[in-house]
């Protein structure tokens, strides 16, 4: 992948909180122009990642290049092109939501204030709203509004439906894919709802136990990855691929393999597997030996 090509270069990326890794060897490139799931279970890194993504931590060890540049440098320039909504979307509760496009356009250097006014008039959201009278649904889409409005060529949303109930998930989701198809911003999205991310995504990277365990395109993963269903047997697996996971019962036994769909061998049936049974197998796997643990709270400084 050229860097023209690379929204998102990540080299031995890692951070640690004193003697714990949040992420370690994080090694990625994410293509441009897709909007990507990122998915995990909590402190396996997700949200470590992206505040290193925006530019929000610094890395311990390793390198983050995002659109050709280092987030670090917090640049005007480097921040106009990207976007990041947080999982509490925080506003200024006592500004209104016009005050709100205003500090907006004051702080970023292509703030398209016209674009949110437009966004917030179709969902009925009033500008001489308070941000604290708001619903948590509306407040959603406020974020939503400001972060478009900056025209960032890459989106970045940390669990930002977490709170929301399934309309407004919903409506956040449609003015999300509606922005996407007439802009062609890159997302990137983590959340624990896999059906949701389905709808949505066409790029996943897994993380678990602080590293990264599958990334790559949605379709081509799902292609290389099958369910095989024969006689019970412990004996001799690998010969069905790389086996992600193996369960028996008292009669047969089910590999989920990722074979990029070699010939199947006899007394075997192949069947093909959906996104969330997927991510769930990898996420069952066990730690490998001398992964980090999750970040203890405590030891996060504030």
């Amino acid at each position: 992948m050229t860097a023209s090509d690379c929204v998102l270069r990540t080299d031995g990326l890692g951070k640690r909180y004193r003697r714990t890794w949040a992420l370690r060897d994080c090694t990625l490139a994410l293509p441009t122009g897709r909007v990507i799931a990122l998915v995990g279970p909590n402190g396996a890194g997700k949200s470590t990642l992206l505040r290193l993504t925006v530019g929000l931590l610094a890395p311990t060890t390793g390198t983050v290049e995002v659109l050709g540049e280092s987030p670090t440098t917090n640049t005007p320039q480097v921040l106009s092109r990207v976007g990041f909504l947080a999982q509490d979307h925080p506003l200024y509760r006592h500004f209104t939501v016009a005050d709100l496009l205003r500090f907006g356009r004051s702080c970023n250097l292509r703030f398209d204030q016209g674009l949110a006014e437009r966004r917030l008039s179709q969902l009925g959201i009033p500008l001489d709203r308070k941000a604290g009278a708001l619903s948590g649904g509306q407040q959603s889409q406020v974020a939503l509004a400001l972060a478009l409005a900056k025209r960032p060529d890459l989106l970045v949303l940390d669990e930002p439906m977490a709170s929301l109930d399934p309309v407004a998930r919903l409506e956040f989701l449609q003015v999300l894919m509606g922005a996407v198809a007439a802009d062609g911003i890159t997302v990137l999205f983590s959340s624990h709802v896999v059906p949701e991310l389905e709808r949505v995504c066409d790029h996943l990277v897994l993380l678990n136990h602080s590293r990264v365990t599958l990334a790559g395109d949605i379709e081509t993963l799902l292609t290389e990855h099958r369910l095989l269903v024969g006689p019970r047997t412990t004996t001799d697996l690998d010969r069905a691929g790389t086996v992600v996971e193996a369960t028996h019962s008292d009669r047969q036994t089910t590999l989920l393999v990722r074979d990029g769909g070699a010939p199947t061998a006899p007394h075997w049936q192949a069947h093909p597997i959906g996104l969330e049974d997927l991510v769930l197998a990898y996420l069952r796997r066990p730690a490998p030996h001398g992964a980090a643990l999750p970040v203890d709270v405590a030891e996060v400084p504030a």
